[in-house]
């Protein structure tokens, strides 16, 4: 394994991989590591300051003339693909599934022997079915005919993409007509799965982005459905949740780097916190003196909005900052062969259905809700009721404010936070609560999962800059025979 061309060397690690003891690991190990040194014909594995005798191990001394070993691109695929083959022996689970991931796509039938020893030890059953692929793909290069034909059946059960590739592979090369049909057989059967995958990832990521403008619209479902305030520096409150989680994250790992896992659960408040201030200094200074009068609400809130990105870049400066996901959020759910959910999404779908139910609950069942029900039917007779309107109005103003600052810490998750971050989705949160029917939180909810779903099935046949344009069309057109939006409002409410 040290000694020799490439071609040798190579041999030589895969006759020692079949029959490896936990010395020849140790030593296939320190190999890849770059830790042998060798003087004529004499081998060293070093240690630190130290070097031992691979055989014996015992302690040598250390040539000062002693040449490192090395190794080509050749030499250090074969040897981690080694080293993952050899792991699929371990006792420790999560190293087997490690090694299987490695191995995934791995077609030199000098693997086979140690992939069948590892099939027969392996009694979980999720590993035991990744090895039988991974031990059919290598049967596909196989120069027996009825092995072929084996491969093949066992390859049409694979959700995998790798598999479609082997098999494209050996459709190209193979020149028996019974297994061209057994090829065929199976790669359509692999294809067929690939797009259930296919289709059920554009599912999941529609109800993904659907979530991510559920939150964004949840805040201007208060403050324009209910209010009738079109706000537009509502995507700089959000740009401010989601800077207040980057300070959070600061103050963590600066002050508590035990604890950064969980700095997440402390941004949640004060993203809230933060936004909502904002928004109630905005209605109290501005915005109180312009109800009734939407043109100006808009050209002021839109001056709002440059004031607000010019402060952040004076503060953080014009660069994205990257705003870390927790461990806990850092990987997924592996479904199918094409198909991962990954957990920072599944959190936040998780969290927009959190904050949906808190505002419903808010909304209908609680004082304050009351008041902006009352308040925004009928301000005069509510305000004789002894309602402090103004109050109401600010309390309200704070509260879609603050949902805005969920949004932003929510989005600080999947993607860099900037300057112009709320730029992003303040149109496509105005057309949601437009469509969904102005001040209708269901209609919010079906409106934004409904375009959320749209807007990926359509990215997927079309391309991202079509797709928009089709859902855009879809909403004028829309609007224009129902303008009143999925659910209008009834009764008196009109």
């Amino acid at each position: 394994m040290v000694f020799g061309d490439t071609e040798a060397r190579v041999e030589a690690l895969s006759k020692a991989a079949l029959a490896a003891d936990d010395k020849t690991v140790a030593f296939i190990q320190a190999l890849a590591d770059d830790a042998v040194r060798t003087q004529g014909d004499k081998v060293f594995v070093v240690k630190g300051d130290k070097a031992f005798d691979p055989v014996s191990g015992a302690e040598l001394s250390l040539p000062a003339d002693a040449e490192e070993v090395i190794n080509p691109n050749l030499m250090r695929s074969e040897l981690d693909t080694a080293l993952a083959a050899l792991k699929l022996l371990s006792r420790d689970e999560s190293l087997r599934r490690d090694a299987l991931k490695t191995l995934a796509g791995e077609t030199d039938e000098a693997r086979l022997p140690l992939i069948e020893k590892a099939y027969a030890a392996e009694t979980v059953p999720a590993l035991k079915s990744q090895l039988a692929l991974i031990r059919a793909a290598i049967l596909l290069g196989s120069s027996d005919k009825t092995r072929r034909l084996k491969a093949a059946a066992l390859l049409a059960d694979s959700h995998s993409p790798a598999t479609k590739t082997a098999l494209l592979d050996r459709l190209r090369v193979e020149s028996d007509a019974d297994v061209k049909v057994a090829l065929r057989a199976a790669l359509t059967r692999v294809e067929a799965a690939l797009a259930w995958g296919d289709r059920l990832g554009a599912i999941f990521s529609g109800i993904s982005l659907g979530s991510i403008l559920l939150l964004v619209a949840l805040g201007l479902a208060i403050t324009y459905g209910l209010m009738g305030v079109i706000n537009m520096a509502h995507g700089e409150l959000m740009m401010i949740g989601a800077y207040a989680t980057y300070v959070v994250q600061g103050v963590f790992q600066a002050y508590l780097p035990a604890a950064f896992d969980w700095y997440l659960l402390a941004a949640v408040p004060v993203a809230f916190g933060a936004s909502a201030l904002m928004g109630a200094v905005l209605e109290r200074s501005v915005i109180r003196f312009l109800y009734g009068r939407p043109l100006e609400t808009l050209l002021a809130t839109w001056g709002i909005s440059l004031m607000l990105q010019q402060l952040v870049r004076s503060i953080f400066g014009a660069q994205n900052v990257g705003v870390e996901n927790p461990v806990w959020m850092s990987s997924g759910v592996q479904v199918l062969g094409n198909l991962s959910l990954p957990y920072n999404r599944l959190v936040i779908i998780a969290f927009a259905a959190f904050v949906l139910g808190a505002v419903a609950w808010l909304i209908s069942r609680t004082r304050l809700g009351l008041f902006v029900r009352g308040v925004t039917q009928n301000r005069p007779i509510a305000a004789c009721m002894g309602v402090n309107t103004a109050r109401v109005d600010t309390y309200a103003f704070a509260l879609g404010s603050g949902i805005a600052g969920l949004a932003g810490c929510a989005l600080s998750q999947v993607g860099n936070v900037g300057p112009d971050l709320g730029q992003s989705y303040i149109v496509d949160a105005f057309m949601v609560v437009v469509l969904g029917g102005v001040g209708q939180l269901a209609g919010t909810v079906y409106a934004a999962m409904g375009l959320g779903i749209l807007n990926k099935f359509l990215e997927g046949w079309t391309g991202a800059v079509l797709a928009k344009i089709a859902v855009l069309v879809f909403i004028i057109v829309f609007i224009q025979k129902r303008p009143q939006g999925i659910f209008a409002m009834k009764g008196r409410e009109v």
